[in-house]
């Protein structure tokens, strides 16, 4: 008997709109291939995010800056491929939007055409919020980012919690209303704390994710491979782990080459098996292959 869920109905960008009015948190996690889409999908989640972070995660940079707009729709096309009803979002790359509208919007297309995405994301405000306007003047929805925005990390002094002064935490909130005012249809809130989250949540008419900004937001997201224990890197303080995929990988693994070494596998059960006089006429054409004389079987 399946213990696959019955499907559900897709999720679209007025099911999350009504959730903020009912205030039905959103479950938002990220995902970078064919296998974790899955997952995220029986698992039903609200919104998948392909982030940068899989330049990390899968593709063993040592930032999100490295990875470029092609691997990035390479993993979001592999995503789309085991999912159906979570909202699908690209997260669009540093370099693929800074320089002008019309470079956002080329790239922000290709997330939308060639990988099958339902929408972008992009990082902070300022010229940020002038490419999302553009993005969404052209008919494709758009996620904001606030906070800690990993692609400009050194700028903001490492990756360490952001909107900590008064000044900083005005900065932040501008940006956010910014970015609602722009068309978004939601805005990420990263590592922020999460009493400046309190005084910006009642400003905000549009869903916002947290991720390390406190409880009072719309929904929480997290890296799927930070919530399973899967990356071995180091974990931020707002990561909670639900489980430890990765030492379980490592004991398979480990298990699987001891028995090759001691040659407990394969057992007989593991191989496949041949007709006997297919076997016996297989000896037969061998030999003739090599010119000798049958001397197997009885003829009458």
């Amino acid at each position: 008997m399946s213990t696959r869920p019955t499907q559900r109905p897709a999720i679209t960008l007025t099911k999350l709109a009504e959730k903020k009015a009912l205030g039905e948190p959103i479950a938002m996690v990220t995902a970078y291939d064919y296998p974790s889409a899955q997952v995220a999908e029986e698992a039903g989640v609200d919104i998948v995010l392909v982030g940068d972070s899989g330049a990390m995660t899968v593709l063993g940079y040592p930032s999100t800056v490295p990875v470029t707009l092609d691997e990035l729709l390479m993993l979001a096309a592999a995503v789309r491929r085991g999912l159906s009803t979570p909202l699908l979002v690209g997260d669009m790359p540093f370099g693929s939007y800074e320089v002008s509208n019309e470079q956002a919007i080329a790239n922000a297309q290709r997330f939308i055409k060639e990988a099958g995405c339902d929408a972008v994301k992009l990082e902070r405000g300022g010229t940020s919020i002038e490419r999302a306007r553009a993005i969404v003047a052209a008919g494709i929805p758009v996620m904001g980012h606030v906070g800690l925005t990993p692609q400009t990390a050194t700028a903001l002094g490492g990756y360490r919690s952001q909107g900590r002064t008064a000044e900083r935490g005005l900065e932040v909130m501008h940006d956010a209303i910014g970015l609602e005012e722009a068309g978004c249809f939601g805005v990420v809130f990263e590592a922020i704390p999460a009493a400046l989250t309190e005084l910006i949540m009642p400003r905000m008419h549009i869903p916002v994710i947290g991720i390390g900004a406190g409880s009072a937001t719309d929904g929480q997201v997290l890296v799927f491979h930070d919530l399973l224990g899967i990356y071995d890197g180091h974990a931020a303080r707002f990561v909670k782990r639900y489980a430890n995929v990765r030492e379980a990988m490592v004991e398979g693994v480990k298990a699987f080459a001891e028995d090759v070494r001691t040659r407990r596998y394969p057992e007989p059960d593991h191989g496949y098996t041949i007709a006997p006089d297919e076997l016996e006429r297989l000896h037969e054409l061998m030999r003739e292959m090599r010119g000798e004389p049958f001397t197997g079987g009885l003829s009458l």
